[in-house]
């Protein structure tokens, strides 16, 4: 299933590893990269993989797309999570990749049902810790 706007297509393991992690929360985090004009799932975060395992696992000069099961404590005492889409294009990155995962976002989106929150993140400043808790309520 070819996206007619920029030509990608979505493995198939990308939507199974995205529902593992939202219904068995079997993954903390999911890394995706585009090779061969589509999709595929790059790098798997165990549940008890940190946020900091996380950020390590973005390329400093490379786009990625990144899927992070994010835990947290209401005001009401009540424990959480919310799902984040982390669409990660660093300064350093080249222009043409930077072209072709824009280009292919919003098509890789609509194929993972369940997302709630979305970031895009240009440095790990734009997707630290307090980014991620200011955007839960």
């Amino acid at each position: 299933m070819a996206n007619a706007a920029s030509g990608m297509a979505v493995h198939d393991d990308c939507k199974l590893k995205f529902l593992d992690l939202k219904a068995k929360r079997t993954f903390r985090f999911i890394v995706y990269k585009i090779e061969d004009k589509q999709v595929i799932v790059d790098k798997l975060g165990e549940p008890d993989k940190s946020y900091e395992d996380f950020a390590a696992s973005l390329p400093a000069d490379e786009c990625r797309y990144a899927i992070y099961d994010f835990d947290f404590v209401t005001e009401e005492n009540c424990q959480k999570s919310k799902i984040f889409f982390i669409a990660w294009s660093p300064d350093t990155a080249k222009v043409r990749m930077k072209m072709i995962y824009a280009s292919s976002k919003d098509r890789f989106k609509r194929e993972l049902d369940g997302i709630q929150v979305e970031l895009q993140a240009t440095d790990p400043t734009e997707m630290g810790l307090d980014v991620f808790k200011s955007r839960t309520t």
